[in-house]
């Protein structure tokens, strides 16, 4: 297949200003939101510890969101084009990120656990290699330059509740 670029725009409005802006570190909110095209807009802040509001989705949280959810569509996927039947995918991704004294700071990793239903028949052994291949496949996990840990547990029963 030949290359292909394919292009993302959002749009970030700031909504904290509470009157007087930036003019001191506790006089503006971190509150924002981000958009694109007519999708509904996403409530952003900054990690409460920031001084965020913890009723928002911060920066930290969407980027751990971004990596679970596209090894999810990769796995799903793979799984289809398999012949193995999931009923059920759930996902408690978690991730570590470091603060240094100064301010900056950078993610040491992320962990992914989902845990997947299979009808019964399916291939579990199947089911669970393709895990490793969607990791290969994950846009998101292929860009970030810190690990990604996979620990999935695969259950093949009746019903789609999760395991």
């Amino acid at each position: 297949m030949a290359h292909r670029e394919h292009r993302y725009a959002v749009r970030l409005d700031w909504t904290g200003n509470l009157g007087s802006g930036t003019s001191a570190y506790r006089a503006y909110s971190r509150d924002h939101e981000l958009t694109a095209g007519t999708k509904p807009a996403i409530p952003g802040t900054a990690d409460p510890a920031f001084r965020g509001d913890p009723a928002r989705w911060n920066p930290e949280e969407m980027l751990v969101g971004a990596l679970s959810s596209c090894h999810q569509l990769w796995y799903l996927h793979l799984c289809a084009a398999a012949g193995i039947v999931v009923t059920a995918y759930t996902d408690d991704a978690e991730g570590v990120m470091e603060e240094e004294a100064g301010g900056a700071g950078q993610f040491s990793g992320v962990v992914l656990r989902p845990r997947v239903m299979l009808a019964p028949g399916a291939d579990a052994a199947k089911a669970m290699a393709l895990h490793h291949e969607a990791a290969e496949k994950c846009f998101i996990g292929r860009s970030v330059n810190f690990p990604v840990r996979h620990e999935p547990v695969v259950r093949v029963g009746s019903g789609t509740e999760p395991v």
